[in-house]
């Protein structure tokens, strides 16, 4: 169920073992706008990176420690991997998917986990063929996590959830959520999912009707020659 990914927006650096994080997932974390963000950056009180798009980001160990919170990091046990996800474009846009990084992001650090990666992802919940979820996998199947930490269960699978976390629990993976109650988007997301399968379905069908179609035309005007 693997295959090759690169993380991108929030991800584990290889290079230097840190999480990195979008400005609006470490203001959310401190609870502070992104414009205070930048502020306490001119002033020198943390000091970003930048990626070779030219995107800003930020340690995670720096954030922690801006927050006078220090992450319990002894416990291996406690590995875990956060996913997000939103349905549109529209929501990345309109920083839905920010805000959900930095609420799941902020409830793993209460719960003292130590965090190996985060993907954030805009696509279906009912596509399994998504690049982050497959990197997921990668890390589940390489045990390299104990935890998965997701918003509610739809943001990881909109059915068959029952599925997915048997597939990690044989691999000693759990997956927590966030929260149990869901936001107030979820009805117009699963109506975009469902409009989104029914699309699928429907092209599919009239594909195989314009493909029989055509053969018979073929076979008539092989059998009048």
């Amino acid at each position: 169920m693997t295959t090759g990914s690169n993380c991108s927006n929030n991800e584990d650096l290889s290079e230097t073992g840190k999480t990195a994080l979008t400005i609006k997932a470490a203001a959310a974390i401190l609870g502070v706008s992104d414009e205070t963000l930048r502020n306490w950056e001119r002033a020198k009180k943390i000091e970003p990176f930048h990626t070779q798009g030219g995107h800003r980001r930020y340690h995670l160990s720096d954030i922690e420690k801006l927050a006078g919170k220090k992450q319990e990091r002894k416990s291996t046990t406690n590995r875990a991997a956060i996913y997000c996800r939103v349905s549109s474009h529209e929501q990345k846009t309109k920083g839905d998917l920010e805000r959900q990084i930095g609420r799941v992001t902020k409830k793993a650090l209460l719960r003292n986990y130590s965090i190996i990666a985060v993907f954030d992802e805009v696509g279906s919940g009912m596509n399994d063929s998504r690049k982050k979820l497959q990197k997921l996998f990668e890390l589940v199947e390489k045990r390299e996590i104990d935890v998965v930490l997701i918003e509610h269960k739809d943001r990881l699978s909109r059915f068959c959830f029952n599925y997915l976390a048997a597939y990690f629990n044989s691999y000693q993976v759990r997956i927590e959520k966030a929260e149990e109650i869901l936001s107030q988007g979820y009805e117009q997301e699963l109506v975009e999912d469902i409009l989104s399968l029914m699309a699928s379905f429907s092209a599919k069908i009239y594909g195989k009707r314009s493909s029989k179609n055509r053969k018979n035309k073929k076979d008539q005007i092989t059998t009048t020659q």
